[in-house]
């Protein structure tokens, strides 16, 4: 009989479990203006409910018998969508000096990773994708934030990037007395096939590829091509048979041009634009991912950090002429996206980018477009995130002023709710 008692008061308590587990977690937010981001208009004083971190009704009335629903009210606010950044470097070690990276433990980068995704999303970042990182560091990082294990964005990742022997995705770390070699250094369509593969096998979200030299690495010239045809080719066929998207660092115009051939779904940085490649990007669709704010900081910041002067050389060989491609290219009619190269410069100023992309040629309404809608076309996840409306993500930040008169508010955050749940309230 006590043993039935016991076993009683056991069920009873499951059962008490069970029924508080099905009832919803529903949050009400009073939206002083709303921004609609696919066609740019504001809606006054609207209510968001979300029930279990997903958008379920947005009205201009409160939802009936909402009396135990947390409600928060930024009456006084603009509310938007997340942003999101298509192009970070988050697994980084959190020094600044640039050869600090060469002295400290990969173990020290996840930690740097840890704080770095924070920062992101009290930024007002909600959704990045990391193209490039050693050891698969940013799929932990990633399984971590969807775990609820440590506070960050959704994020997709790529694993250790694709390049040729002595290429800009190649280890930068040149000792000669042993052989230096970066983990996703491929050669020939049989050899990328294999690594695009073993990516795969890690679970990575896309595959991302160096198709030109970069600013950034040891004796690659920026503008070079890397890659023949027929390898980019197997990249893309075979990251595409395995349902993973393509992002190739392309500076240089030949280099794009073979990238946009094989069939990639972005094309990074993208500096050394023509004529023939941007119609190119039109005619395949590709979406172009343009750092245009980074080489400020470069260039200030880059002697004090220890950059060499090779690397701050080439910066200055870039950062006009990728602003003048990125005029071109908006002026075209390509799709672009927001990818910053956060890492480059601290985590955490991602939203100043938005402005400069304004300076060079955008509305305030694309710019935010180029964070939202587009990113999330990008990822394929256009029916989850990068809106307002009923069935999505509660993914949702809020700014003081006007995003569409002032652009620059974005870079001052004070409202940020990841599915459902609340980050940062000033």
């Amino acid at each position: 009989m006590h043993i039935f008692k016991i076993l009683l008061s056991y069920a009873m308590a499951l059962l008490l479990i069970l029924c508080t587990g099905v009832e919803a977690k529903q949050v009400i937010i009073k939206a002083g203006t709303l921004l609609d981001v696919v066609s740019g208009q504001t809606l006054t004083n609207q209510v968001i409910v979300v029930d279990d971190g997903v958008i379920s009704r947005i009205s201009s009335s409160m939802p009936k018998n909402s009396d135990n629903a947390n409600v928060i009210d930024l009456s006084d606010k603009f509310v938007l969508p997340g942003l999101m950044d298509m192009h970070t470097h988050v697994v980084r070690n959190l020094s600044k000096s640039f050869y600090d990276r060469y002295f400290q433990s990969p173990h020290r980068a996840t930690i740097g990773g840890v704080v770095n995704v924070e920062k992101t999303l009290m930024a007002g970042f909600t959704v990045i994708r990391n193209v490039g990182a050693a050891d698969y560091k940013d799929v932990a990082l990633r399984n971590a934030i969807n775990a609820g294990e440590v506070p960050g964005p959704r994020m997709a990742v790529s694993g250790p990037s694709l390049g040729i022997t002595g290429g800009h995705c190649d280890s930068n770390a040149l000792n000669h007395a042993f052989k230096e070699r970066g983990q996703g250094v491929a050669n020939g369509p049989w050899q990328v096939r294999e690594r695009v593969r073993e990516n795969v096998k890690y679970q990575v979200d896309l595959i991302k590829f160096c198709a030109t030299g970069g600013v950034f690495s040891k004796g690659t010239k920026v503008g070079q091509r890397q890659y023949t045809q027929e390898e980019m080719n197997a990249i893309v066929d075979e990251a595409h048979t395995h349902g993973r998207t393509v992002a190739a660092h392309a500076h240089g115009t030949e280099g794009i041009a073979y990238a946009i051939r094989a069939g990639v779904d972005s094309i990074e940085h993208a500096s050394f634009l023509d004529q023939t490649t941007i119609a190119l990007a039109k005619e395949y669709g590709t979406i172009l991912s343009m750092d245009i704010y980074n080489t400020e900081y470069t260039l200030s910041e880059g002697k004090k950090n220890g950059v060499p002067e090779e690397n701050i050389n080439k910066e200055k060989q870039v950062g006009k002429r990728q602003r003048e491609s990125f005029t071109a290219a908006v002026k075209a009619g390509v799709k672009i996206v927001l990818g910053t190269d956060a890492g480059i410069y601290p985590h955490g100023d991602n939203a100043k980018q938005l402005a400069r992309m304004v300076q060079f040629g955008m509305t305030p309404l694309q710019a935010i477009q180029s964070a939202t809608i587009n990113s999330a076309e990008l990822l394929r996840w256009q029916d989850k995130v990068g809106q307002l409306k009923s069935g999505f993500y509660a993914d949702i930040i809020a700014v003081d002023q006007n995003p569409l008169t002032n652009i620059s508010t974005l870079e001052s955050v004070t409202f940020v709710m990841k599915n459902g749940d609340v980050y940062k309230h000033q």
